[in-house]
Order: C-alpha cells, then sequence, then structure tokens
C-alpha cells in the first residue's frame, strides 16, 4: 500500500500530519502506535502532564493507555481540530489482553493532497475546567467551529436532571399502564 501521509510543520500547532495523496472517506489513514502503559504508570510518570497541554497520550482502554512518547509513529503527530476530517478508531482484539486492542485514524471524509490531518482530541478532565486549564488546551485550528480548547465540555448538570426527571415519569406512567420494563 502506498504511503499517503508525511509530518511536517503545521500552521495549527508544532508538527501536524498531512495528506500526499488524496484519502477516500473512510480510508484507514494510520494505527496510532506507541508502547502500551497502565493509567497508573502514566499518573505516576512524566509523559501525562495535563499541566503542559502537550501529549502524545491516548487513552486505549480502561486499562492502558497507547504512550507514543516511546516507539510511537507519524499518528502522534495528528492535531486536533473542532471541525475534524478523520476519527480515531478503537478496534478491540477479540482475546482477553486489552494491550492488544489497537487505535486506528480513518478519514471520516474525502481528504484532497496537500490537506492537514485532524481528528477530534476529544480530551476529558474531572477537574473543572477554569481560564489556566482552557488556556493549557487552548485550541488553535482556526475552524468556523472553533471551541477556543482542546477540552470536551462538562455534562450539563441540568440537562441530566431533567433527563432523569423525565425518566421518572415514564416509569410511573408505565407502571400505571402495567407495562412491563425489560
Amino acid at each position: 500500500m502506498p504511503r499517503k501521509i508525511a509530518a511536517r510543520r503545521s500552521a495549527i500547532h508544532g508538527n501536524g500530519v498531512f495528506a500526499i495523496a488524496p484519502i477516500a472517506k473512510g480510508e484507514r489513514v494510520v494505527e496510532y502506535k506507541g508502547s502500551r502503559r497502565t493509567h497508573e504508570e502514566v499518573d505516576a510518570g512524566e509523559t501525562g502532564d495535563a499541566d503542559s497541554g502537550h501529549t502524545f497520550l491516548f487513552t486505549l482502554n480502561d486499562e492502558y493507555v497507547i504512550d507514543a512518547n516511546h516507539e510511537g509513529n507519524t499518528a502522534r503527530w495528528i492535531n486536533h481540530s473542532c471541525s475534524p476530517n478523520c476519527e480515531a478508531v478503537l478496534e478491540e482484539d477479540d482475546g482477553d489482553d486489552r494491550r492488544r486492542d489497537r487505535v486506528f485514524i480513518e478519514a471520516v471524509r474525502d481528504i484532497a493532497a496537500g490537506e492537514e490531518l485532524s481528528y477530534n482530541y476529544g480530551i476529558t478532565l474531572a477537574e473543572k475546567h477554569t481560564k489556566e486549564l482552557k488556556k493549557i488546551w487552548e485550541c488553535r485550528c482556526g475552524s468556523a467551529n472553533c471551541t477556543g480548547t482542546m477540552l470536551q465540555p462538562k455534562k450539563d448538570k441540568k440537562a441530566k436532571k431533567d433527563k432523569d426527571k423525565k425518566k421518572d415519569k415514564k416509569k410511573k406512567k408505565d407502571k400505571k399502564k402495567g407495562k412491563k420494563k425489560d
């Protein structure tokens, strides 16, 4: 299979990955590679620094993280965008060893030669999204839909509460009608 991507300087941030040949929608572009480390190892080490806003860590599953700082490939240079042309797709291994799960970057639309590849990093942080954290995780994608941060919005507590109320109402209504809830 001919190589269709190359890393070089990016206007978005540092290095980026660019198509050197057309890429079709749905095409698997590259696997995100790196050493498998546990969440505990990453949290205890130096490569998981949430204070820098720069990371080559990719959450693989509940047990492991792909650390592209070690044994990483070109995929680690793909930048975040609020209007991405790619997405990260998890491929779970059939066995019980979660280290064998893999992540691939796939095109969500046709990509022309010369165009920079991007995907939404989907960064979630448990702590409050302060001005400082938003600055650290600042997005520079330049998209018309840019949110200004790579951080994913917190779940709206009021919306969750409203949804739970609707569920409770429906349960009561179904109970009155004698419906069985699976």
